[in-house]
């Protein structure tokens, strides 16, 4: 049976937050071009600065020359859970405004907005991602031949999630451990609160 974490949040958090996570257990069952369409058109709903939408993706299936040659890029300790994984995103930020030569300060922030509604998509259709920043990101910028301004932020794994027994340690136990967050009294600074 596949193992999913659901959140236990002190306050009542949305279950489409509290379902959200990123699993290392995938079963390999293909995603289907419309699924995975869906799932990308999602994240171009996205909020940007000034509506620049600097989000930029390029999707890989498995049994692709490119999901191949974007798995080669992957750092060693991500390599061998993603071997049943069902298609890679790479998610590409363009940093400069339409001028091509302004900075846009605000371009890996929108595309990592962006990124959480992709994921919120993919999980409402049982399809889990698991966003990577351990990979080689001057490989993956020569393999897709990116214009200077835009650059790599994350490859996503997409695939259906399965049973955690599946994998090897030290994953298994990652993949089994609770989901567990830091609390609001370490992470917000000050806070006004009504009478109320």
């Amino acid at each position: 049976m596949k193992h999913l974490k659901t959140a236990l949040t002190h306050y009542p958090v949305a279950d489409s937050i509290k379902n959200r996570w990123s699993p290392r257990s995938f079963s390999g069952e293909p995603i289907t071009n419309d699924n995975l369409n869906t799932i990308l058109e999602a994240a171009t709903w996205s909020f940007s600065a000034i509506n620049e939408q600097p989000w930029r993706y390029v999707a890989a299936q498995k049994g692709t020359p490119l999901f191949d040659q974007l798995f080669d890029t992957l750092a060693a300790g991500n390599k061998p859970w993603n071997k049943q994984a069902s298609a890679f995103v790479v998610s590409l930020a363009k940093t400069t405004f339409a001028d091509g030569i302004t900075p846009n300060g605000s371009a890996q922030h929108d595309v990592g907005a962006a990124n959480m509604l992709l994921t919120l998509q993919a999980n409402s259709m049982d399809i889990y991602t698991h966003l990577m920043g351990g990979f080689d990101r001057a490989k993956v910028a020569a393999l897709l031949q990116l214009e200077a301004d835009i650059v790599p932020v994350v490859i996503i794994a997409l695939g259906y999630a399965d049973e955690a027994e599946k994998l090897e340690e030290p994953f298994k136990t990652r993949e089994l451990t609770p989901r567990i967050r830091k609390p609001l009294s370490e992470i917000i600074r000050q806070t006004a609160h009504s009478k109320n």
